[in-house]
């Protein structure tokens, strides 16, 4: 499959020639490249997440594949930076920084925010760039044409914004109550929330591209049908796949996870 994909690229003109493997961009620091991987797979964080969750996701891999996690502005080593609060710049920019680095076979997997952005950027690099991902995985976030289910958040006084947080299960209690961590991490946590709860949907062309959903079936904030709605986004294959757990199923059910998204990479 890798093969077929390489070969694919090599016929097409992509318009970008500048070789990937030479690019520094702080939305990938932490990539550990493997200059025998024919295939990238970019993994996009949940809001507020960092994506160093993603690096033992490398171990997993066959030498294939390479993990490639995405950075956003406003924490780890882009903290000074400040966070996008509307997905269209963000979106824009991220292309026009990441396009050199589709110039090989490439895969999105994006939970939770991370879903809507890898979706809308796997949309936008269809229509500027004639370029899509090999296969898009969306994780525990509702297909994007449907209304939010959920109230907004992003506008509550801090206490009440950190105990609509808790209900996640996200994270663990003592971090919720410690104001320190909060009076640094809160903003970025209220931009990604204004991110998403902002989204306007625009109705637009399917991808070309295959698409599989994941999620908890204890998951409070998407439930079986509202992912199931992602088979509208794609004039290709779509497949879903339900694991025990609530929202963050993608640490308990890790193994499991990567278990799926390599049959579907390297079938």
């Amino acid at each position: 499959m890798v093969a077929s994909l390489i070969q694919k690229r090599k016929t097409k003109k992509v318009g970008h020639t500048l070789n990937a493997l030479q690019v520094d961009t702080p939305w990938l620091p932490y990539n550990k490249r493997r200059t025998s991987a024919s295939l990238r797979l970019f993994c996009f964080p949940y809001g507020g997440g960092n994506p160093a969750v993603y690096l033992n996701w490398q171990n997993y891999m066959p030498e294939e594949i390479e993990i490639f996690p995405i950075q956003l502005p406003g924490r780890g080593i882009r903290f000074k930076e400040p966070s996008y609060t509307k997905l269209e710049p963000l979106i824009r920019d991220m292309a026009e920084s990441l396009v050199p680095f589709f110039s090989e076979p490439f895969a999105f997997f994006g939970h939770s925010m991370g879903a809507l952005i890898s979706f809308e950027l796997a949309r936008d690099l269809q229509k500027r760039y004639q370029l899509q991902p090999h296969h898009l995985f969306v994780s525990g976030y509702h297909a994007p044409h449907l209304p939010d289910p959920n109230p907004p958040i992003h506008h509550l006084p801090d206490n009440e914004f950190i105990e609509e947080l808790s209900k996640l299960n996200g994270m663990p209690r003592e971090l919720l109550q410690n104001k320190d961590y909060f009076k640094v991490f809160l903003p970025s946590l209220r931009a990604d929330c204004t991110v998403c709860e902002q989204y306007v949907y625009r109705p637009g062309h399917p991808l070309d591209c295959s698409i599989t959903a994941f999620g908890g079936h204890q998951d409070p904030e998407t439930d079986f049908d509202q992912l199931r709605a992602w088979q509208d986004q794609t004039k290709s294959a779509f497949d879903i796949h339900m694991f025990d757990g609530d929202h963050f199923f993608i640490h308990s059910e890790e193994k499991s996870l990567i278990k799926i998204i390599l049959k579907k990479l390297l079938p």
